[in-house]
């Protein structure tokens, strides 16, 4: 190739195409001629050398618009033939090498920061009207001092000298080439010559604060908030995690949940279910007196419409149902028994005789 191609042509470009456009025709181009797919070939060899020094060109905004104002032989020609061999293309664009073959895509930036959990209770009546809560988590925030960078006041982290600020290496292994992390910068791309004495350089130091979570009406036991950005600060300036609250709704023992539902217990006589009465229902914002009609059955249900929890992400409440429950006298009083005697001869039900009737026959005998 003694006489150079128009760089656009080399990519198969128009001269419009953005900066995502040449990437895509580069990468399609260097997956075709890459050396490792053909080995012992000078002239996919060359033109893989022709397409990066292309690419290196238009990618970079300066030299593309020297270019396209002069060409190949305007003043400063040959800008772009700085690869002297495979091995410098690799590491010039170990970023998308490392994309296509499966070793890492090189620095993407500062990291972010990790998670935290934490867990809060709450009481079933503070689930069902909402309540702000306040919390103590530690972890790590931004140093104060260096503003999270890692640097001492006054100074910068500085690109490292071994990977170029890439935070990838390429290693060359027989015909393949290997992208791995920088040992010198760990990945950064950036490496501290004067750390911060309070941080020591890491960019970060362990806090405990206190945050106020707002937890809304409705929520069930298990249920997690998010709270973005309040997780660990992320070290050198990086995006922070995410703060996730895990709620624990402590039980009632008066109701039993279920969704917006609260079911309850109630105990009546078999006079009051038989002849009806008026019954106090427990709900969470207090008794609330009922009508149990006559000749209702042990078992049955009593349902106060809109009394039970707030449908999280809908409209309205849920109901207290409660749940009648005949209980029975262990003992009764001589007129109690009289009484429940003559109800049970009105009515031609067998019951056991009295028990003073009874031992007096034992003694007879």
């Amino acid at each position: 190739m003694s006489e150079k191609r128009d760089y656009y042509e080399v990519l198969g470009v128009p001269r419009t195409a953005d900066g995502g456009e040449l990437k895509r025709a580069y990468r399609k181009l260097a997956m075709e001629l890459h050396p490792d797919r053909n080995p012992g070939n000078p002239e996919s060899e060359a033109r893989f050398k022709e397409a990066s020094e292309a690419y290196q060109v238009l990618s970079d905004a300066n030299k593309r618009a020297h270019y396209d104002r002069f060409g190949h032989a305007g003043p400063g020609a040959g800008f772009g033939g700085g690869f002297r061999d495979v091995g410098d293309i690799f590491s010039a664009f170990s970023d998308i090498f490392g994309d296509i073959f499966g070793g890492g895509g090189g620095r993407r930036g500062p990291g972010r920061g990790d998670d935290v959990q934490t867990r809060v209770s709450v009481t079933l009546k503070e689930a069902a009207t909402g309540v702000t809560k306040e919390i103590k988590v530690v972890r790590n925030v931004a140093c104060p001092t260096c503003n999270g960078s890692g640097a001492a006041p006054g100074s910068l982290p500085e690109p490292c000298q071994r990977c170029g600020g890439r935070g990838q290496v390429m290693h060359a292994q027989g015909f393949l080439m290997i992208s791995s992390t920088c040992p010198v910068c760990r990945g950064e791309g950036r490496v501290i010559r004067d750390p911060c004495t309070t941080c020591h350089g890491a960019g970060v130091e362990e806090q405990q604060e206190a945050l106020q979570v707002a937890i809304p009406p409705g929520v069930e036991d298990g249920s997690t908030l998010r709270m973005v950005g309040r997780g660990e600060a992320a070290p050198r300036g990086g995006q922070p995690g995410n703060l996730y609250v895990v709620l624990n709704v402590e039980p009632d023992e008066r109701f039993e949940r279920d969704g917006a539902d609260l079911h309850t217990e109630v105990s009546v006589s078999f006079p009051q279910l038989a002849l009806g009465d008026r019954l106090q229902v427990p709900t969470l914002d207090g008794d609330v007196e009922t009508e149990v009609a006559p000749g209702t059955q042990p078992g049955d249900t009593l349902v106060l419409s809109g009394k039970g929890l707030p449908r999280l992400g809908a409209r309205g409440k849920g109901d207290v149902i409660a749940h009648l429950k005949l209980v029975v006298p262990t003992s009764l009083s001589a007129e109690e028994d009289q009484h429940l005697r003559a109800f049970a001869a009105a009515g031609g039900q067998r019951v056991n005789p009295e028990r003073g009737g009874l031992f007096r026959r034992k003694k007879k005998k």
